[in-house]
């Protein structure tokens, strides 16, 4: 059983001098690089915007960057299996934690789709819209006019990103896919030769963890999760394992889309041993 189960959370137990020396030399380390590298994409962006307009020819490259070296700064493994596509589309993922957008963001160079309260978030917010996400609202009144930002995005050739079980969970399962973003790619100014690929992100706790370690769902708070992160002396890992791509063209709806994406992220979830996934 695991605290998404029963609704309780994780123990949390004291840092210790020595987890709060390692909060505060990975947390002004990873501030500098993160922060560092926000200041450059926006200097980049400066030149970029006026020549490129939407597009983004060097930016993502920054962003990408900044994720590879997060990575390195908090001692967690990143594993890839299979490749992005090259194709246009979007790539759909589980949703387990806030380190997913540093995990995707660093095996390729992609554009979130968020739910709109982030670009509120004090730091998180800043960063979301400087890296090109696309906000979205989820009441229903605005489903079509976000449904036109998202179909004016992949028009204009921007590979997206977002979580189709529309909130995340504690890493051990998947929920059941919404098929509503689904539906811009059977609009009809969306080019058909596009694809979806599905990727599955699969973490694994830290030796002696609780399995759901780097699972941030519910009520936590982001600051007391990264401080968790910060604070282990000894880190896990994360597999990013990308299925084949599905020709939206080849598909007859949203809802088909929809399932056959969440068929084979639990799959990939089934594939390290997480039973659940295939619930």
């Amino acid at each position: 059983m695991t605290p998404w189960d029963n609704g309780e959370r994780p123990v949390q137990t004291p840092f210790g001098a020595a987890g709060w020396l390692r909060v505060i030399s990975r947390g002004l380390v990873l501030g500098c690089v993160t922060f560092g590298g926000l200041i450059l994409l926006l200097l980049v962006r400066l030149i970029e915007r006026p020549l490129c307009g939407v597009s983004r020819p060097v930016t993502p490259y920054i962003t990408q960057g900044v994720c590879i070296a997060a990575f390195v700064i908090l001692g967690i493994q990143r594993r890839v299996e299979g490749a992005p596509m090259p194709a246009h589309g979007a790539i759909v993922a589980n949703h387990a934690s806030w380190l997913d957008i540093v995990t995707l963001n660093a095996s390729k160079r992609i554009y979130f789709v968020s739910k709109a309260e982030v670009a509120g978030w004090p730091g998180i917010g800043w960063l979301a819209r400087a890296t090109g996400t696309v906000f979205i609202a989820r009441r229903a009144a605005d489903a079509k006019a976000q449904q036109k930002v998202f179909e004016d995005r992949l028009s204009a050739g921007h590979k997206l990103l977002f979580f189709p079980e529309g909130t995340s969970t504690d890493g051990r399962r998947v929920l059941p896919f919404k098929s509503t973003l689904f539906a811009a790619f059977f609009a009809p100014g969306v080019p058909r030769d596009m694809a979806v690929q599905p990727v599955s992100v699969v973490y694994t706790a830290p030796a002696g963890a609780d399995p759901a370690f780097y699972g941030w769902w519910g009520d936590m708070s982001f600051g007391s999760h990264l401080l968790k992160v910060l604070a282990a002396p000894k880190q896990g890992q994360v597999v990013v394992r990308y299925h084949a791509p599905i020709a939206t063209a080849e598909v007859t709806s949203r809802k088909d889309l929809a399932r056959q994406c969440e068929a084979a992220i639990r799959a990939g979830l089934a594939a390290d041993g997480i039973s659940e996934a295939a619930q």
